[in-house]
Protein backbone atom coordinates (compact mmCIF):
# COMPACT_ATOMS: atom_id res chain seq x y z
CA UNK A 1 0.00 0.00 0.00
CA UNK A 2 2.72 2.30 1.17
CA UNK A 3 4.28 2.16 -2.30
CA UNK A 4 1.29 2.83 -4.09
CA UNK A 5 0.85 6.15 -1.80
CA UNK A 6 4.66 7.11 -2.93
CA UNK A 7 4.11 6.20 -6.69
CA UNK A 8 0.61 8.79 -6.57
CA UNK A 9 2.95 11.14 -4.77
CA UNK A 10 5.94 11.11 -7.58
CA UNK A 11 3.79 11.88 -10.02
CA UNK A 12 1.91 14.68 -8.25
CA UNK A 13 5.47 16.48 -7.54
CA UNK A 14 6.41 15.59 -11.32
CA UNK A 15 3.42 17.62 -12.11
CA UNK A 16 3.93 20.35 -9.55
CA UNK A 17 7.79 21.07 -9.95
CA UNK A 18 9.63 22.04 -12.95
CA UNK A 19 12.03 20.56 -14.85
CA UNK A 20 15.62 20.70 -14.29
CA UNK A 21 16.56 22.28 -17.19
CA UNK A 22 13.87 25.22 -15.98
CA UNK A 23 15.70 26.36 -13.05
CA UNK A 24 17.93 29.08 -14.82
CA UNK A 25 16.49 31.96 -16.22
CA UNK A 26 17.08 32.64 -20.31
CA UNK A 27 19.84 34.78 -20.88
CA UNK A 28 18.79 38.29 -21.77
CA UNK A 29 19.92 39.91 -24.95
CA UNK A 30 21.82 42.32 -24.35
CA UNK A 31 20.03 45.71 -23.97
CA UNK A 32 20.33 48.53 -26.96
CA UNK A 33 21.69 51.95 -25.74
CA UNK A 34 18.49 54.66 -25.64
CA UNK A 35 18.08 56.91 -28.74
CA UNK A 36 18.02 60.17 -28.29
CA UNK A 37 15.12 62.28 -29.73
CA UNK A 38 15.64 65.10 -31.51
CA UNK A 39 13.08 67.58 -30.13
CA UNK A 40 9.87 68.70 -31.85
CA UNK A 41 9.82 72.34 -33.70
CA UNK A 42 7.34 74.74 -31.31
CA UNK A 43 7.08 72.12 -28.46
CA UNK A 44 8.94 72.82 -25.03
CA UNK A 45 11.15 69.76 -24.31
CA UNK A 46 9.89 67.09 -22.05
CA UNK A 47 11.51 67.33 -18.69
CA UNK A 48 14.28 64.84 -17.68
CA UNK A 49 12.82 62.62 -14.87
CA UNK A 50 15.78 62.33 -11.82
CA UNK A 51 15.32 60.38 -8.85
CA UNK A 52 16.64 63.31 -6.40
CA UNK A 53 13.43 65.26 -7.62
CA UNK A 54 10.75 62.94 -7.13
CA UNK A 55 9.00 63.63 -3.95
CA UNK A 56 7.96 59.95 -3.46
CA UNK A 57 9.64 58.76 0.09
CA UNK A 58 10.00 55.17 1.35
CA UNK A 59 8.05 54.78 3.66
CA UNK A 60 10.19 53.99 6.78
CA UNK A 61 12.06 57.27 6.20
CA UNK A 62 8.19 58.61 7.22
CA UNK A 63 8.03 56.18 10.21
CA UNK A 64 9.89 58.58 12.42
CA UNK A 65 7.97 62.21 11.35
CA UNK A 66 4.46 60.04 11.76
CA UNK A 67 5.86 58.28 15.35
CA UNK A 68 6.62 62.20 16.12
CA UNK A 69 3.32 63.62 15.25
CA UNK A 70 1.16 60.80 17.20
CA UNK A 71 3.25 61.73 20.50
CA UNK A 72 2.77 65.57 19.55
CA UNK A 73 -1.47 64.33 19.18
CA UNK A 74 -1.47 62.13 22.03
CA UNK A 75 0.32 65.14 24.52
CA UNK A 76 -2.59 67.63 23.48
CA UNK A 77 -5.29 65.34 23.93
CA UNK A 78 -3.61 64.04 27.32
CA UNK A 79 -3.57 67.36 28.40
CA UNK A 80 -7.13 68.29 27.42
CA UNK A 81 -8.42 65.42 29.07
CA UNK A 82 -6.08 66.94 32.22
CA UNK A 83 -8.00 70.17 31.73
CA UNK A 84 -11.23 68.91 32.10
CA UNK A 85 -11.33 67.49 35.10
CA UNK A 86 -9.40 70.70 36.80
CA UNK A 87 -5.74 69.60 36.37
CA UNK A 88 -3.81 71.88 34.12
CA UNK A 89 -0.34 71.00 32.72
CA UNK A 90 -0.60 73.04 29.90
CA UNK A 91 2.96 74.30 28.24
CA UNK A 92 5.72 76.71 30.63
CA UNK A 93 5.82 78.96 27.57
CA UNK A 94 4.02 80.84 25.61
CA UNK A 95 5.63 82.90 22.35
CA UNK A 96 8.51 82.62 24.44
CA UNK A 97 6.96 84.37 26.81
CA UNK A 98 7.15 81.38 30.75
CA UNK A 99 3.57 81.59 32.39
CA UNK A 100 3.28 80.90 35.61
CA UNK A 101 -0.06 78.21 36.93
Amino acid sequence: MSHCIARIFESLLRLLWPAPEWHRPPEAPPAAPPIAVPPVPGRPPEPVLRGEDSPLVRPYLLAHEQRERARRQRARRRALWLAVHGIDIGPRLIHGVEVVA
